[in-house]
């Protein structure tokens, strides 16, 4: 019988217990999935700050199988939306349906009632679609006719989209892409990357059949709570908080941008710095920290003007600038 102090998947509370099953997801995410290790990283983190992800990419980089593999290596239960054009808002969220039976309307739970949900192609569909979400992502519960309906724990929407300069997107609003705690950018492979993708397949792995590739769980929702406590006890010192604060704030203040990080961002920033500490092995800040999650935490917060645009100028670029430019504590 197993101890009643250790979890489903075999682990006691024990940090360093708990933090070698959360790096176990990277092993079986990398049965299905080749490279990718940043995009990997960020998955975690986002788990570990009970924070969304945003993941872009071109069609066919493996956006959809990398959460879907993810999701396989966790005991957690998993839904995917397509979003289409037609998709409304009640085919995520859930609608109360009238059973003649009874003669009362009931509410049927949507999809979004789960604990890890794949919103794919999510700029495929209209803002009013996109904006059911909202709801769900920042209060952690669906308002259906006056009745708000929590949602399970953890939760976490990990959404794929197309670059916005593809045809048939809809750009999420600003709003939107401030509920998500990181965005990450899945670049087209390697050439030995896309050499070994083809020898997997060429040797019989089916993406649709994780279990046959090997996809086991590794953690579970009790590993990802302790994980969770462990990070919360990740000390801050007032030097770190202030150097990003001063990151934040120079967005604000930078020629090529519109719309600078906003205090959310900053506490967003603050928050995947603690986790990527600890994944690390230690229960302190540093500065590295902050500069290794700045991009996937900033940029999609930002927003650039028209003509650095033109320019060629990107969000990357002006991010990475500012943190050349902002002192750095000692």
């Amino acid at each position: 019988m197993m101890d009643p102090t250790t979890d489903k998947a075999g682990h006691t509370g024990d940090p360093d217990a708990v933090r070698a099953s959360l790096e176990a997801l990277r092993a079986e995410i990398a049965k299905a999935v080749v490279g990718q290790d940043p995009a990997v990283t960020g998955l975690v983190v986002a788990l570990l700050c009970r924070g969304h992800v945003l993941l872009e990419g071109v069609p066919g980089v493996a956006k959809t199988l990398l959460v879907r593999t993810l999701s396989a290596a966790l005991e957690l239960d998993t839904k995917r939306v397509q979003f289409t054009p037609d998709l409304m808002p009640s085919d995520v969220t859930g609608s109360l349906v009238y059973d003649a039976r009874t003669a009362e309307f009931s509410f049927q739970p949507g999809p979004v009632f789960t604990n890890l949900l794949l919103a794919d192609e999510i700029n495929r569909t209209p803002p009013k679609t996109q904006s059911s979400l909202l709801e769900a992502m920042e209060e952690r519960q669906v308002t259906v006719d006056g009745t708000p309906r929590p949602l399970p724990e953890p939760f976490l929407v990990a959404a794929t989209q197309n670059p916005v300069e593809y045809e048939g997107t809809y750009p999420l609003p600003e709003a939107q892409l401030d509920r998500f705690l990181v965005k990450l950018t899945i670049p087209l492979p390697s050439r030995q990357d896309e050499i070994d993708v083809l020898t997997r397949h060429a040797a019989g792995f089916n993406p649709r059949d994780l279990r046959a590739a090997g996809v086991r769980p590794v953690a579970s929702a009790a590993d990802l709570e302790a994980a969770r406590a462990a990070v919360a006890k990740t000390t801050v010192s007032p030097e770190i908080t202030a150097y990003v604060v001063d990151i934040c704030r120079a967005t604000r203040d930078s020629p090529s941008l519109t719309l600078g990080v906003s205090p959310r961002g900053a506490t967003a920033l603050l928050a995947t710095s603690r986790a990527w500490a600890w994944l690390t092995g230690r229960d302190y800040v540093i500065p590295d920290d902050v500069k290794a999650l700045a991009l996937p935490t900033l940029r999609h917060r930002v927003q650039l003007r028209p003509e650095a645009e033109m320019e060629g100028v990107t969000a990357d670029s002006v991010i990475n600038a500012i943190l050349a430019h902002v002192p750095v504590p000692r």
